[in-house]
């Protein structure tokens, strides 16, 4: 009865003496592909960083450099993995690695339709693409700055502290507003004089104003300019249109047009210009006396309220204006 157990025992031992056996045999190849690896992956970041420094040295291109980089990297990675197996004795391996990826490529497309028209889209935009690195930009309904581009996507960074990666494929397909690729921007804001002011007055000392501020840019292809935009029902509606710079679109620029709203209203006061609010009137028909409207907050300033006085016979129609 102990003869079948000796025999399981011998034939156990036997298999683990020939994995053993196969094992040492194996090993100088499985030294040599783990040395592939770790050469290939030297190797490739070495050449990746310096294809990015000259890449960057030649172009001033950080995001197409940085991308290049980084492809340059996974390709000798990719390589070293596949001389390993060969190294190794795996070369079935790797062999059936290329036969199922090849077998497969339809269904991976599909699987992985939207990976791969981001790749290939990112790819596009590190060669052709209609912004640059710190660039401000609107792409969608997303406004900020360019921070990075991946593989896979754009990353920006609002304006208000967040962090937004767009697929390359929505970059590629969608409008890109870039607002600072020449450096300037046109601001413009409307504001109302009084139906009394004169009006040629009023824009050139609107026109003054821009002039005294330093950060408005005036030359032969940034004109600044002043136009009558409306006839409102208080106020002969002036609109000024006035160019900045957009470098620091997020800071400097809006600090600029605030500047401007504030310099040119009291520049319009101090010269005696008037800007009234808007003035409602409130008719009362037939035999109405009395206004109906009461005035219920102490802060408001009741010298605005006028009353016109009216023939008291029954066809009169009072009016009372604010």
């Amino acid at each position: 009865m102990y003869l079948p157990l000796l025999q399981d025992a011998k034939t156990i031992s036997d298999v683990f003496t020939n994995y053993y056996i196969n094992f040492l045999d194996k090993l100088p190849g499985i030294v040599w592909g783990v040395l592939i690896i770790v050469l290939g992956l030297l190797l490739g970041a070495s050449i990746g960083n310096f294809a990015r420094l000259r890449i960057f040295a030649r172009t001033a291109d950080p995001l197409m450099s940085k991308f290049l980089g980084k492809a340059i990297k996974i390709t000798f990675f990719i390589i070293s993995v596949m001389l390993a197996l060969q190294a190794a004795g795996l070369g079935g391996i790797a062999t059936g690695i290329l036969t199922a990826a090849g077998a497969s490529a339809v269904i991976l497309g599909f699987a992985f339709k939207d990976i791969g028209e981001n790749f290939i889209a990112g790819i596009i935009l590190a060669f052709n693409r209609p912004f640059n690195v710190e660039d401000t930009v609107e792409i969608g309904n997303n406004f900020g700055k360019v921070k990075a581009l991946e593989f896979r996507y754009t990353k920006l960074k609002t304006f208000d502290g967040k962090d937004v990666y767009i697929p390359n494929s929505d970059v590629l397909t969608t409008p890109v507003t870039n607002y600072t690729e020449d450096g300037f921007f046109r601001w413009s804001f409307i504001i109302g004089i009084a139906y009394e002011d004169n009006i040629d007055g009023a824009k050139q000392v609107i026109l003054e104003t821009l002039r005294k501020e330093p950060n408005v840019i005036e030359d032969l292809n940034h004109e600044n300019f002043v136009i009558e935009d409306e006839l409102a029902t208080s106020t002969v509606n002036l609109k000024v249109f006035f160019w900045v710079d957009t470098k620091d679109f997020r800071r400097m620029a809006l600090i600029t047009k605030g500047n401007v709203v504030r310099n040119v209203k009291e520049a319009l006061e101090q010269n005696g210009y008037y800007m009234p609010a808007d003035i409602q009137e409130i008719k009362l028909y037939g035999a109405a006396k009395d206004s109906p409207l009461r005035i219920e907050n102490s802060h408001l300033d009741t010298s605005v309220l006028r009353q016109k006085d009216t023939p008291s016979d029954s066809d009169s129609k009072p009016n009372t204006t604010i």
